[in-house]
C-alpha cells in the first residue's frame, strides 16, 4: 500500500457488473478532479483468444477438463503483482490491452484476440484502479490484495450470475445453453479456488440479490432487473461509516448487520457515489500530505 501512490482494485466473477462499476468511478474522477491510470484485468491473460482454444483443447485431451481463465496457469499474476508493487513504489509501470472486437482493433492496429504491446502508464497519474478477475488474489506465490489501497468486491449470487453468464454467451457469442453450462461446470474448480476467495480480502462487497425465483437459471428468459434485485453492501471495517446518513439518503434502505446495508437495486449508483466518493477524497488527502 501506498501513500504517494495509492491503488483502487476492483474485483469481481465474469459479468458481475464490474464494468458499470468502472463507470461510477470514472464520474466520481471527473467530479473530483482526479487523475486515474486505468488496468484492464483481461491484459494479464496468459494467452491470446487462439492460443487458449489450443491450450483448451490440449488439456481436455490429457484428461483435465477444469481449464480455465481464473486461473494461476492461465493468467500473469507474477506480472500483475509486480506492477501493482511498481506503481505503489514509483507511480507508474507496465500494462497491454487486450483487443476484443473489431472496434477496438481498429483503435489498437491489433486484430481481435490479441494483445498489444506492452507500455508504460502515464507518469503523472494520481492513482491507479484495476479492474478484473483478480485484483485481490493471493497464492503461495503472489499478493496482490497486499498493494491495493482500497479493494472492492463486486459480485452477484450464483443463481443470478450464471443466468447472466448464459443470456449474454448465447445472444452476444451464438453459444447454445449446453454449451454455456458446459463452460461453467469447467471453471468451477478455478472460481471455487481463486475468485471466490478474494471477497474475503475486500474493504468492500456489492453482492445483488434477485427478489424474483432463480431457481432454476438455465430456464430463465431473462435477467431479473434492478428493480427486481436487493444489494448487500458489506464493510469489512465500518468505523468512521455514517450509516445513519446513508439511511437516511437511500430510500428504502435498512441495516441488516453492524457491518451491512442492504438497498433497493436501483439505488446502487448513488450508493457508491455517497460511499466511495468521500474515501477517494481520503486517499487523495493521504496522498497530498507526502508531496
Amino acid at each position: 500500500m501506498s501513500r504517494r501512490h495509492p491503488i483502487i482494485s476492483i474485483t469481481g466473477s465474469s459479468g458481475a457488473g464490474t464494468t458499470s462499476v468502472k463507470r461510477t468511478f470514472e464520474n466520481i474522477f471527473r467530479r473530483e478532479n482526479v487523475k486515474a491510470a486505468y488496468i484492464e484485468g483481461d491484459a494479464f491473460h496468459r494467452y491470446n483468444r487462439e492460443e487458449m482454444r489450443r491450450k483448451m483443447v490440449e488439456e481436455a485431451e490429457r484428461g483435465n477438463k477444469h481449464f480455465s481463465h481464473f486461473s494461476p496457469d492461465t493468467n500473469l499474476f507474477e506480472e500483475l503483482e509486480k506492477t501493482f508493487s511498481d506503481y505503489s513504489s514509483t507511480g507508474t509501470g507496465k500494462t497491454r490491452h487486450y483487443v476484443h472486437d473489431e472496434e477496438e482493433a481498429r483503435l489498437y492496429d491489433t486484430r481481435p484476440g490479441n494483445f498489444t504491446e506492452w507500455t508504460e502508464l502515464p507518469a503523472d497519474s494520481d492513482l491507479l484502479f484495476y479492474e478484473g478477475l483478480h485484483g485481490a488474489v493471493v497464492t503461495e506465490t503472489v499478493n496482490i490484495a497486499q498493494h491495493a489501497d482500497l479493494k472492492i468486491g463486486v459480485v452477484p449470487v450464483m443463481n443470478l450470475e450464471w443466468i447472466q453468464k448464459l443470456h449474454r454467451d448465447r445472444a452476444s457469442r451464438g453459444y447454445t445453453t449446453e454449451a454455456v453450462t458446459d463452460t461453467i461446470l469447467r471453471r468451477m474448480p478455478d472460481y471455487v479456488n481463486y475468485i471466490i476467495p478474494q471477497f474475503s480480502e475486500t474493504d468492500i462487497n456489492f453482492q445483488r440479490v434477485p427478489t424474483v425465483d432463480t431457481s432454476n437459471p438455465f430456464i430463465a428468459r431473462w435477467i431479473p432487473t434492478p428493480d427486481e434485485s436487493m444489494v448487500v453492501i458489506r464493510l469489512k471495517n465500518p468505523r468512521g461509516i455514517d450509516f445513519p446518513y446513508l439511511l437516511s439518503m437511500i430510500q428504502g434502505s435498512f441495516m441488516s448487520r453492524a457491518n451491512s446495508i442492504v438497498i433497493h437495486g436501483s439505488k446502487l449508483d448513488i450508493a457508491m457515489q455517497l460511499i466511495l466518493t468521500p474515501m477517494i477524497m481520503q486517499l487523495m488527502d493521504r496522498k497530498r500530505r507526502t508531496l
